[in-house]
């Protein structure tokens, strides 16, 4: 059986997608710019991030599927939000940065 430290666990999925939303969030800003280089590379960036926030999350659910009883706390749940929500912005940022691209090209 796991030894899971949720705490640890809810707080690396926080803050590494706290920083992929914000990257991402950056990357349309540099992108109505016109700095397609740049936000670009913030993309690249905050996909890394969310990465290791998915790893994270996918530790709690290994041990679940491997038959570990699981007590969800609420800081966890609070986690998994803000996991799921940053993956919208990010999807949502890789349209606009397209959006920006195509305006800019019609130009």
């Amino acid at each position: 059986m796991a030894d899971l430290n949720f705490e640890e666990i809810s707080f690396t999925i926080i803050a590494n997608a706290g920083e992929a939303k914000g990257r991402a969030i950056n990357a349309i800003k540099l992108a109505k710019e016109g700095n397609f280089k740049e936000a670009s590379d913030e993309m690249e960036l905050s996909e890394k991030a969310l990465g290791i926030a998915g790893h994270s999350h996918m530790d709690v659910i290994s041990a679940e599927a491997a038959g570990e009883k699981i007590h969800i706390p609420v800081l966890f749940m609070h986690a998994e939000d803000q996991l799921l929500t940053t993956e919208t912005v990010i999807l949502l940022s890789k349209e606009m940065i397209e959006l920006y691209k195509h305006l800019k090209e019609k130009k």
